[in-house]
């Protein structure tokens, strides 16, 4: 016969309530009384239903993960590490793809609400007044935007950016293109401030955008970058930057002889790439990690959603110099 939650109560010496919170709402217990609670589950080989266990406590130990483009490198290690951490919890990910549109993330925020306990969203390109509407319905954490009152993680792609822009003025650039990312990217209006505040006097300026995030974008981009008479080129992702040198290189321009480059996020591409990509290591299996720590800690809040404690984590970038960074060229 299958062993009940009953069997399990009887065994520890507890309340089948109690037996419950150990599983759902652990936080809840004294450490001792979970872990005596665990160990005569173990030794019945109980397995709690999920499907009770969502019935009896509200809750139903899924998570769901909407990322802007799945396709895009920098996501994967994001995935994988809110999916090692989510199940590690007794948790399970459910994972979208909003193809960088504002009202397929809205829709699957909509769609997802009553499967899950709560949404991370990940680069959102929604606006924030709408972020903060369906954060009323369902909880809701961020990674790479910060609304009051909405959990989120952040990476200092501020801290990036200058390093960056310091790195090509270092090197003795006064012209300098930055190729933007989405309208609608937090990320992106953070980066484009600092490399015009960064460069200051010392260089022009010149933003070239929006753009979609990809390597064909990064093509198209290309020609007018070489109207410009720029001599380094700071692009909003590593899928621009790689798009822009293969574009620079079909018109029979050297990066970095002719033209440094310089993209965002160390993804897997930028080390593949030929010349290796300079660029900002993101740390973006951290920011997985913490933003689904902080959405779980949200939602193990009993208040009322608006009235939550929202905690915020800000990761680290540095700059990894490889071979598209070089001196501009004399003439």
């Amino acid at each position: 016969m299958a062993v009940t939650i009953k069997d399990v109560a009887r065994e520890a010496q507890v309340h089948m309530s109690t037996v419950s919170r150990a599983f759902s709402m652990p936080h809840r217990l004294r450490p001792e009384t979970r872990t005596r609670v665990l160990e005569a589950a173990r030794r019945l080989g109980y397995r709690p239903s999920r499907v009770a266990r969502a019935l009896t406590t509200g809750r139903t130990h899924n998570i769901g993960f909407i990322v802007a483009d799945i396709a895009n490198p920098f996501f994967p290690p994001m995935i994988k590490a809110a999916e090692h951490t989510a199940r590690a919890r007794d948790y399970h990910l459910f994972i979208a793809d909003a193809s960088e549109d504002p009202a397929i993330e809205a829709e699957l925020v909509d769609a997802l609400a009553k499967q899950v306990d709560g949404v991370i969203l990940c680069g959102p390109r929604i606006a924030n007044a709408k972020i903060e509407r369906l954060s009323q319905t369902i909880p809701i954490a961020l990674v790479n935007r910060k609304v009051d009152g909405i959990p989120s993680v952040t990476i200092d792609v501020v801290h990036g950016a200058r390093v960056a822009i310091r790195h090509l003025l270092d090197l003795g650039h006064k012209k300098i293109a930055y190729v933007s990312g989405p309208r609608q990217s937090w990320t992106n209006s953070q980066i484009r401030r600092t490399v015009t505040a960064t460069a200051g006097g010392q260089a022009t300026v010149t933003v070239l955008g929006p753009n979609t995030p990809n390597e064909d974008a990064g093509l198209a981009v290309a020609e007018e970058i070489s109207r410009t008479g720029v001599t380094a080129v700071l692009a909003y992702n590593d899928l621009l930057a790689i798009g822009v040198m293969e574009g620079l290189h079909s018109l029979g321009i050297d990066v970095p002889g002719d033209v440094s480059v310089i993209g965002i996020d160390d993804t897997v591409l930028a080390r593949l790439a030929r010349p290796r990509l300079t660029t900002i290591l993101v740390p973006t299996a951290d920011a997985g990690t913490a933003a689904v720590d902080l959405l779980l800690q949200y939602t193990a809040d009993d208040a009322e959603l608006g009235t939550r404690s929202a905690g915020h984590i800000s990761l680290p970038t540095k700059l990894v110099t490889r071979d598209s960074t070089a001196p501009p060229p004399r003439s």
